[in-house]
């Protein structure tokens, strides 16, 4: 299973680790996530620089791609330098976006139903590029789910363990991780949410 987190210059650590963190809960399954940038280095908002663990091209044979949010996101969004990279099909994979990340979804025309969730900044530019926003954490359709607020990666992240991988990886991904003495409460939470927007 080949993972890729789109994570651009001015990224949101919050968006990208704490995915990663998650999603590599499923590494000893054959699961092998990477942080994916336009170059070799990306600074964050809050200058933390990475080495980016692969090119933006590997989403594009992907089978799970989750786009991060940035404070430059808007100007990405104007670059068909970088947006011309990615070839994604939610045909064949499953595609998720936070915060900004919604604005680069709906600008490479991913988002099907028109709908979608954002951060509250965010929210006039998407709302401007044709997509109604939802004053929720998570929205699911298909193959494609949008999350709003940093800490929503926790809610993409489990859609995307718990479509491929089952419940039952997904469960004990986010009971390893949740806080002592809140492990099933704050597990049962997140996969309340997930699953109310799969529909399962």
């Amino acid at each position: 299973m080949k993972v890729a987190i789109l994570t651009f210059e001015g990224y949101n650590e919050l968006d990208s680790f704490v995915a990663l963190g998650l999603l590599n809960r499923l590494k000893p399954s054959g699961w092998e996530v990477r942080l994916c940038c336009p170059q070799a280095e990306v600074t964050s908002m809050n200058g933390v620089t990475l080495h980016a663990q692969a090119p933006l091209e590997y989403a594009n044979s992907a089978d799970v791609v989750l786009f991060g949010s940035g404070i430059f996101t808007r100007d990405i969004a104007r670059s068909p330098d970088i947006l011309g990279r990615l070839q994604l099909d939610p045909a064949r994979q499953l595609i998720g976006a936070q915060c900004s990340g919604t604005l680069l979804l709906a600008k490479l025309q991913l988002i099907p139903s028109l709908t979608g969730c954002t951060d509250t900044t965010t929210r006039p530019w998407v709302e401007e590029a044709g997509i109604a926003v939802l004053e929720k954490p998570l929205h699911i359709d298909g193959n494609v789910a949008t999350a709003g607020g940093c800490l929503a990666s926790q809610y993409l992240a489990a859609w995307a363990m718990l479509r491929m991988a089952g419940l039952e990886a997904a469960t004990q991904a986010l009971h390893y991780v949740a806080p002592v003495g809140e492990k099933q409460q704050y597990t049962q939470r997140v996969l309340d949410v997930v699953m109310k927007e799969a529909g399962l």
